[in-house]
């Protein structure tokens, strides 16, 4: 290009620019502009949400309102479906409550977004109420399925779109979640078996493969809940509201009762998630399992809340395959934390309750949970009492060979009072100790002996301790003057009293009371029978007296049916050892010691262990 034709050029180009300059609007004709377009968004906007208000109702008030509808339709329906894509159709409809029933429970199922809101638990109800137990707050239960969506960059969820009943029956009911292409729709399904706990559900996605964003292999599904208080005390229920869950490979876990926490599940695909209360809980688990990415728990504590005493939610991932038909099948349970039954299921969901750790485990699933199931039908005051039982009939011939040994020490008193004479108020009571140790092997007598029974009903009683407070056996179960075993009985309340209430509790048990009494008894009879070896050991004596005042403390906020155990297991000693007695000679008994002493004395290892001990403590002092 010669120069003729580059400066031709540049003077079109500036004389362009000139006149553009000079025609162009002025800043007060931009500004005007620019104040109109605002008027007309706002004017469109105000149009979108009356229009949308009008829209949900049957039939308009007002005549204008109609030109308003029809002026606005266009504005409307082009916004739903630049927001929603393919499934703006699904944004108009009118929210509708459909109910499942069988003998046991009674669900609802809102038809927006398919979540269920509320179940409630036929057999069961709360303190001081007939009506029926409601598991979780109306409402407060929130069911998301999100999804991405091709060529968009937000997230989708089910609780933003109405579903439309295609079948419902008092134990089936579908649900589907139309689009705007036909073919293409997502269905929910809910099934209740005509008894039981269970609820099966199943999503189902036809035609979808084009709507889904391509990029993603699976959805979210999201469930959050209030835990209610259903008891009584409220403190105790959230001493043990948590969630417990369980991966595919691991065995079951759970968050810290007490903490607000949330937990990353990484570890493997999850196969159930349980919101675990005191008695009951809501679970949720999938055959095939949920996909561990995106996987979490949590748990809110909610100290100022009056109606709920936790917030409990989780996340799981459901595959998704990208084909024109597929379903995902998972299950709930609603219903009582009941061994036998969530042990039927097969997948440890019976580890949500607290049955104690490894032998005390083991006495609660072998010998409790067994005897209250086989006699349900009977008061569980008097179950208790044929399981205290049954407990001493198992360990009656210890418990013989413990009286027996006391009778021993006990004709050997002449014998431990020359001791007593011979060293008085010694400088050396190891040596009188070592004396004594060698009088008693001598005549064949365990002085510790004592102590078996107690230390062989400690296992039944710490195994009881972890499972009676939480066996919905005993839930609400009356007995004599006690309303509900799995709680305290009190008989008086009195009130705020600080240092009192934080020992020992603002009330007072009557079986905690009658366990302390039966359990001061036992323990004087008990040291009775070997009154010169507690004389020898006076911080042992003073700990057998002091752990009763412990067990008071303890036992009189705690299970009134732990208390009870307790109490006629004390009350079967007792009769125990006067039967025993009723038999036993001590002048056999006397002439049986003599036999012994005669006899040379055969030491055992453990005996030799003992003594050596004794000799290098002595050793020491010198």
């Amino acid at each position: 290009m010669d120069k003729k034709s580059l400066l031709g050029l540049g003077l079109i180009a500036l004389i362009m620019g000139v006149w553009l300059y000079f025609s162009g609007p002025s800043n007060a004709q931009i500004e005007q502009a620019k104040k109109q377009r605002d008027s007309v968004a706002r004017a469109e906007a105000l149009a979108f949400e009356k229009a949308r208000a009008l829209q949900q109702k049957k039939s308009p008030q007002q005549p204008g309102d109609l030109a308003i509808i029809k002026v606005s339709d266009s504005v409307l329906m082009q916004r739903e479906r630049d927001q929603y894509l393919d499934f703006y159709t699904a944004r108009n409809g009118q929210a509708q409550t459909c109910v499942l029933e069988n003998k046991n429970v009674k669900i609802y199922v809102n038809t927006l977004g398919g979540s269920i809101q509320q179940v409630e638990l036929k057999g069961y109800h709360r303190p001081n109420s007939v009506k029926p137990l409601q598991l979780f707050i109306a409402d407060s239960s929130k069911m998301n399925l999100q999804w991405s969506a091709y060529n968009s960059t937000r997230m989708f969820a089910s609780s933003e779109f109405y579903f439309k009943i295609i079948e419902q029956r008092s134990n089936t009911l579908r649900l589907r979640l139309e689009t705007s292409k036909p073919g293409s729709y997502m269905e929910l399904e809910y099934k209740l078996p005509k008894d039981g706990f269970t609820l099966e559900s199943k999503w189902l996605f036809t035609g979808m493969q084009n709507i889904f964003s391509t990029t993603e292999d699976q959805l979210q599904w999201q469930w959050s809940v209030l835990y209610p208080s259903q008891e009584q005390h409220k403190s105790k229920e959230k001493e043990v509201a948590t969630i417990y869950y369980k991966n595919t490979v691991e065995d079951p876990d759970n968050i810290n009762p007490m903490a607000s926490e949330r937990l990353e599940i990484q570890e493997a695909d999850i196969q159930w998630v349980s919101f675990k209360q005191q008695f009951f809980n809501a679970t949720v688990w999938s055959p095939v399992g949920f996909v561990k990415s995106g996987s979490a728990v949590e748990l809110q504590q909610r100290p100022d809340s009056h109606a709920a005493i936790a917030r409990a939610a989780t996340e799981l991932g459901i595959p998704y395959k990208h084909l024109a038909q597929e379903q995902f099948t998972y299950n709930f349970y609603f219903g009582p934390n009941h061994y036998p039954t969530l042990q039927a299921f097969n997948m440890q969901l019976e580890k949500i309750i607290p049955t104690g750790w490894s032998i005390f485990s083991y006495i609660n699933k072998w010998l409790v949970i067994p005897l209250f199931n086989a006699l349900d039908t009977m008061n569980m005051g008097i179950v208790i009492l044929i399981l205290t039982l049954i407990v001493k009939i198992l360990l009656f011939p210890i418990a013989y060979k413990t009286y027996m040994s006391g009778a021993k020490m006990r004709v050997l008193k002449p014998e431990t009072d020359q001791l007593n004479a011979k060293f008085g108020a010694s400088a050396d009571p190891l040596k009188k100790q070592q004396e004594q140790m060698a009088l008693y092997r001598k005549a064949g007598v365990n002085p510790l002996s004592g102590c078996i029974p107690l230390l062989l009903q400690f296992p039944i009683l710490i195994a009881l301790f972890n499972f009676v407070p939480a066996a919905i056996e005993l839930r609400q179960k009356a007995f004599l003057w006690a309303d509900d075993l799995s709680t305290y009985d009190s008989i008086w309340t009195f009130g705020a009293l600080p240092i009192i209430n934080w020992a020992y509790g603002d009330h007072i048990s009557l079986f905690a009371a009658l366990m302390f009494v039966s359990t001061i008894v036992y323990t004087y009879m008990n040291s009775s029978m070997m009154p010169q070896q507690n004389n020898q050991m006076p911080g042992m004596k003073f700990m057998m007296y002091f752990m009763p005042v412990i067990f008071l403390a303890v036992m009189n906020k705690y299970a009134a049916g732990l208390s009870w155990y307790y109490f006629l297991a004390n009350m079967f000693t007792f009769g125990q050892n006067y039967i025993i007695k009723w038999f036993v000679s001590d002048a056999k008994i006397r002439a049986q010691l003599e036999d012994n002493m005669k006899k040379p004395v055969k030491v055992s290892g453990f005996q030799k262990r003992l003594e050596e001990m004794a000799k290098q403590r002595q050793q020491l002092r010198k």
